[in-house]
This record gives C-alpha cells, sequence and structure tokens, in this order.
C-alpha cells in the first residue's frame, strides 16, 4: 500500500491504493542456480495447460530454496501520472507509455510468462521450465489492469496473475465479476488478495473468515476453479497466517522483496514491485540483480 496512503487505510477501505510497500534488496540467502530449462524451442508457458498439483506431496523447505527463485513482478495501477500524485505514490503507479516498452523490453529479451501452477510444481518437483521464465502479477483488481494491461501482455502471448480484493468487485475503476471471469477464461490466473486489504499481521476473531474464507467463495463462484494462490496486503505477514492459509487449501503466497521464510518458502514467495520510474533498462537490470 502506498506510504502516503496509509494514514487513512481504515476510512477509505482501502479501495485506492495497492499493497505498496517499497523494493528492497534482493533476498541475500538466494541459491545457486539450479533452474532446469526446456530447450529454446520449447513453447512459452504461457500456452501451456495448468499443472495439476493436487496430489503433489509438498518438498522440503531446503530443497525448495536452493532452487533459483524465479523473477517475479509486481504492478498495481497502469496510469498516467497526475499532477496530485506524490513522488512516492509514482513507485506504484506505471504510465502507460512505460508499461508497454516494459512488457516489450520483456518479450524482445526471451522471456516466457508462466502461471502459479507452473512455479509450484517447479519449486516443488523441480519440474522444468521454459527457457527465461518470468511471473507477472497485479494486485487490488483497478480496471486499468483488464483495459491496458491484458491486452499488452495479450500481443506477446503473455499471461497473468491478478490478486484480486473482493470489496472493490464492481465499484468505479474497478473491475467487474464479469471482467475477472473473463480473464480466468483467457488463461490468467486469479488469486486471493482478502476482502479489503487489511493486513493480515492483525487478523485475530472472525477476520479470517471475512478477509479469506468468503473472498475465496466469492471467487471460486466467479471463476469456477479453487483458488490456491494468495498475496498478502502490503507484503506484510506473520509466522501464524501460513497454517491458517494452508488449513484453507492455499498451495503459495506472495510477499514482496523481503527475505522468504527459511520454514515455508512456498508461503513467502517473493517479488519485486516494477516501478513507474523505470525504464526497460532498469527493469532489467533489476530483475538481474534481484533473482
Amino acid at each position: 500500500m502506498k506510504h502516503y496512503i496509509l494514514s487513512i487505510i481504515a476510512a477509505a477501505l482501502l479501495l485506492s491504493a495497492g499493497c505498496q510497500s517499497k523494493s528492497k534488496s534482493a533476498d541475500n540467502n538466494a541459491a545457486a542456480d539450479t533452474t532446469t530449462q526446456t530447450s529454446a524451442s520449447a513453447a512459452p508457458a504461457s500456452t501451456a495447460k495448468a499443472v495439476d498439483i493436487s496430489g503433489v506431496k509438498v518438498a522440503d523447505a531446503k530443497t525448495i530454496l536452493a532452487r533459483k527463485q524465479v523473477p517475479i513482478l509486481c504492478y498495481h495501477q497502469i496510469r498516467d501520472w497526475r499532477a496530485t500524485d506524490s513522488k512516492t505514490a509514482k513507485d506504484y503507479i506505471v504510465p502507460i507509455d512505460v508499461f508497454k516498452a516494459q512488457i516489450k523490453m520483456l518479450a524482445d529479451s526471451g522471456y516466457h510468462t508462466i502461471l502459479a501452477d507452473q512455479l509450484y510444481d517447479y519449486l516443488n518437483n523441480g519440474t522444468p521450465l521454459p527457457s527465461k521464465p518470468i511471473v507477472l502479477t497485479f494486485d487490488d483488481t483497478d480496471l486499468d489492469q483488464y483495459t491496458i494491461a491484458a491486452p499488452t501482455l495479450a500481443k506477446y502471448g503473455y499471461k497473468a496473475m491478478y490478486f484480486v480484493m473482493t470489496v472493490s468487485l464492481g465499484r468505479p475503476n474497478y473491475m467487474s465479476k464479469a471482467q475477472v471471469k473473463e480473464l480466468s477464461e483467457k488463461g490468467n490466473d486469479i488469486g486471493s488478495h482478502t476482502w479489503d486489504h487489511h493486513n493480515v499481521k492483525k487478523y485475530q476473531g472472525k477476520d479470517w473468515e471475512t478477509q479469506i474464507d468468503k473472498p475465496t467463495k466469492t471467487l471460486k463462484e466467479i471463476t469456477g476453479k479453487d483458488i490456491h494462490h494468495f498475496a498478502y496486503p502490503f507484503g506484510l505477514w506473520n509466522p501464524e497466517a501460513i497454517p491458517e492459509l494452508k488449513k484453507r487449501g492455499f498451495k503459495t503466497a506472495f510477499i514482496l522483496s523481503t527475505k522468504r521464510d527459511e520454514n515455508d518458502p512456498l508461503f513467502t514467495i517473493r517479488r519485486i514491485i516494477a516501478s513507474g520510474y523505470w525504464t526497460p533498462k532498469t527493469l532489467s537490470n533489476s530483475i538481474k540483480n534481484s533473482f
């Protein structure tokens, strides 16, 4: 969530901001490069069928941490800057032409998008991935993710993960249920991002039902698919949250750029925020340096 909005979160139901947290240095414990890649002729992962992970046994944490991290980008708003946008806000608001240039750079550089089940299957089983895999994620359900981001990605055959904050569905400047359903039907992932972006570290009592259970049910009704992937609001988590997510059927959970948990790396998968200030070259260098 953008820092400049933090003071009004409670009053505003968190509808106008993303789960911002400043990108920090890369995980110093990132392990050696053990990514198994397919040959250069392999089809892009974005065209692959979803991986069935229902019967997969979870690997031990040491094995998962030993695999090279796949680059994962986090986007929020895709729109041109306004005079009222603060300097901090512009980190999380990517101008349209900047976004298009960033995605073109990824395609020109040979990156192939993969989805959550493929990422899980790689981290858990070591299943080979396409050359230069990358995961694109979008938080908070902003309408521009549907009107601008999705068509831009489609030009390159790219798919993405959309983490939906269900309180916003159908509200002005946010996606409708029909639009979320369409993204899902076109092969994108739909994940949970709570009901109204409430900090997971503060959950108690019925918060788990309000923030996790009900949104999961809503998203399953919209997509017709089970919801197995979660993004923490603000990228903030605590060890107590992980067993709660596990018993609710989640297989992965995504943080931002802080260090992964040594006991549950699948529930602390790192992402970096793609800044609105970044040129394609800066983004390229950030990917290489962060993962």
